[in-house]
């Protein structure tokens, strides 16, 4: 019978999505509704939902966008075709690109203009992805597999540089990173852009897997980083669950564990991870403890609002 809950510590929000959100919820008090945000702001079901509510228009094309709105790109970045395709539409644009993502469209930029072919590790079509592709013009491959990694063909093998998505793990892309190495040994820029929130939150599960058997993830199945905690999870021993909320839970789940372990990804609010607790706790569980664990002290101010100086 389910007795204890135990919490990973840290888990949910990161600096870049606290500084998104913040960021839409800035230019609703300075705009007025509707403010309309390219593709989520961060993917979360839960946090897309309230901003919808509050009179956010979440689209995924600019030509969805009148003519003159604010527009603000989301945490995941874009390329500089559509950066430059929204300026030249007019629009009021707040950019909340996560600072660690725009760091990375810095280094992909940096490379590009040394005649380098940029190889961007990684999940083909995220968002994220398609953002650090579109900073270096046409000598650019996304490689997602080890056996993508053996087959791409760039025209310079010497001038070769590579970048990684933020919300992988390690273990995803040792393979990969092993397999660039051996084939451009002058390889720029092989060591991981994996995030520190991502890393933070897949150690802590790694920690949970020495005490329980069971794991929810809170977070929607299109965030990437929430999918990698769960694979962290399996990989660990634990059977793992990736949940929006407590109404995805199945009982039969808990049964002949007396344990269950929970976190969150980097784009799910505490609120649905108490939400949990609480569900949980109503299936008969008695203790609720949280492990010791990195503190984060990253912070981010908000993007800057169209004619906004005070943050600058």
């Amino acid at each position: 019978m389910l007795n204890q809950i135990i919490l990973a510590n840290p888990r949910g929000f990161c600096a870049g999505v606290v500084r998104a959100i913040a960021t839409v919820r800035l230019a609703l008090e300075q705009y007025g509704a509707p403010i309309f945000v390219l593709h989520e702001i961060v993917h979360n079901k839960h946090v897309v939902g309230e901003l919808e509510e509050l009179g956010v228009v979440f689209v995924e094309e600019l030509a969805d966008i009148p003519q003159g709105a604010v527009c603000i790109f989301s945490a995941h970045g874009v390329s500089a075709a559509v950066q430059q395709q929204a300026q030249g539409l007019g629009f009021r644009i707040i950019d909340a690109t996560c600072p660690l993502v725009g760091s990375v469209h810095r280094m992909v930029e940096r490379y590009h203009a040394d005649g380098c072919t940029v190889l961007i590790i990684g999940h083909h079509r995220h968002p994220e992805v398609e953002g650090v592709a579109g900073r270096a013009g046409g000598q650019v491959f996304v490689i997602a597999t080890e056996e993508e990694a053996e087959v791409v063909q760039v025209s310079d093998p010497e001038r070769v540089a590579s970048v990684t998505q933020t919300t992988l793990s390690h273990s995803d892309i040792a393979g990969i990173r092993q397999k660039l190495g051996q084939r451009f040994p002058n390889i720029k820029g092989l060591q991981s852009n994996v995030c520190y929130a991502t890393q933070n939150r897949q150690n802590a599960v790694k920690e949970l897997a020495q005490k329980v058997d069971v794991l929810f993830v809170v977070g929607s199945k299109t965030s990437s980083n929430s999918n990698r905690l769960r694979e962290v999870g399996v990989r660990a021993g634990m059977t793992g669950y990736l949940i929006d909320d407590e109404s995805d839970i199945c009982p039969e789940w808990l049964q002949g564990h007396t344990s269950v372990g929970v976190t969150a990804g980097a784009s799910a609010p505490e609120r649905l991870v108490r939400r949990v607790v609480q569900w949980l706790q109503g299936q008969g569980a008695i203790v609720v403890k949280e492990l010791p664990g990195k503190e984060e002290q990253v912070f981010f101010k908000p993007a800057v609002l169209p004619g906004d100086v005070s943050s600058q």
